[in-house]
């Protein structure tokens, strides 16, 4: 089943505040709270919002879920990993819930259970800038990139301990990687989950460390990487290629790779979405005349029939001649943007020949007077 858009989960709009958000996730919290409200689906309901109000209150998972959509968020995140920095405890203060953090709202709602090590070690993500050309927007490309990161060590794999030691589970979380901590307060039982120090989360201890990477399973590479880049892309765009980040310590699951499109400005043509457009001048004879004129494209020059009495700024449009649609099948239009120069300075000829077209049309205009007026 298709998750709903966030935004319309809580009922709130898309520049909706930090407080707005907060507010109308706590009135429909207590209306929907499984406590209170025993109709069927009022668990389920529960559940969404919590998760809508886990992204939009948090400024990363916002912004990501801005851009990717849900795409941004399943990808990256464990349903534990949305929930691990909400602070139901203030939102819940005096209303007769005892959520006690993390550990007691996951436990009773989501299914409970503990982070997965690959998650709770998942490397970081990278962002890298590439600049290429108007033409290479319209063609697409591959390009190779070099990116500086963290890879797994080709010592001990990944796993920090040094070849033939062993790796036992860790005695204080007993492999779990987090520890619980349960306390009382009247009626309410709280339950505090924190990560295991002694691991740092990864639920085993090594013997004895690797000596290359000092136990930390990760080796600084420069690292060559191949990026597809579709027809139609615009400025500003990111691709974001899953598992090319940092690598995770002791193992973890990589990051992802943000890779961020800048196009160059074009000498020649501007970008109107997927139209392109250029300017060309003619000459005032060529505009009241008409006449055949080639004019550049983003592949091959092209013939373009300029007819008789055209009007400065006039835009003439050529049918897919411009940007291809990304993913999806068409392209945008060239459009010629004519532009009629008015002559500067003429030539005798040239002056006696505007004149006799002004008389021919009625027009009064300026005699050039001589030497003595």
């Amino acid at each position: 089943m298709n998750k709903r858009d966030y935004y319309e989960v809580l009922g709130v709009t898309k520049k909706a505040s930090k407080t707005e958000i907060k507010s109308t996730y706590r009135k429909l919290a207590l209306k929907y709270h499984p406590d209170r409200n025993k109709e069927s689906d009022s668990e389920e309901k529960f559940k969404e919002i919590s998760e809508a109000y886990a992204v939009l209150s948090d400024d990363k998972k916002r912004s990501q879920y801005d851009q990717f959509g849900h795409a941004g968020i399943d990808s990256r995140y464990t349903s534990e990993d949305l929930f691990r920095e909400v602070n139901f405890d203030e939102i819940f203060r005096n209303s007769g819930f005892g959520f006690g953090g993390l550990g007691g709202i996951f436990e009773q709602f989501f299914g409970g259970g503990g982070r997965s090590r690959s998650s709770q070690n998942r490397g970081s993500d990278l962002q890298q800038e590439i600049t290429i050309t108007l033409e290479e927007v319209a063609k697409g490309l591959n390009k190779t990139i070099r990116v500086h990161r963290n890879e797994k060590c080709s010592v001990c794999n990944g796993s920090g301990a040094k070849p033939d030691s062993n790796v036992k589970s860790c005695p204080d979380c007993r492999g779990a990687g987090e520890v619980q901590y349960v306390q009382s307060a009247g009626f309410a039982r709280i339950m505090r989950v924190e990560t295991c120090r002694k691991c740092r989360g990864r639920g085993e201890v090594v013997e004895i460390p690797c000596t290359q990477c000092r136990g930390l399973g990760l080796s600084s590479k420069m690292s060559t990487i191949k990026v597809d880049i579709p027809p139609g892309i615009d400025s500003g765009s990111s691709l974001r290629l899953t598992g090319e980040g940092e690598a995770g310590p002791h193992g973890g699951s990589p990051g992802d790779l943000y890779v961020v499109i800048r196009v160059k400005p074009h000498s020649t043509f501007e970008r109107h979405g997927d139209d392109i457009v250029f300017e060309k001048k003619i000459s005032f004879a060529e505009a009241a005349l008409g006449t055949d004129i080639e004019i550049p494209s983003l592949e091959e020059k092209l013939n373009l029939k300029i007819p008789s009495g055209i009007q400065s700024g006039t835009v003439m449009r050529l049918r897919n001649k411009g940007i291809p649609h990304l993913r999806r099948y068409g392209q945008g239009d060239e459009l010629v943007h004519v532009l009629v120069e008015t002559p500067v300075k003429l030539n005798k000829k040239q002056r006696e020949m505007f004149e006799e077209l002004a008389m021919a049309s009625s027009i009064k205009v300026h005699k050039k007077k001589g030497l003595f007026g």
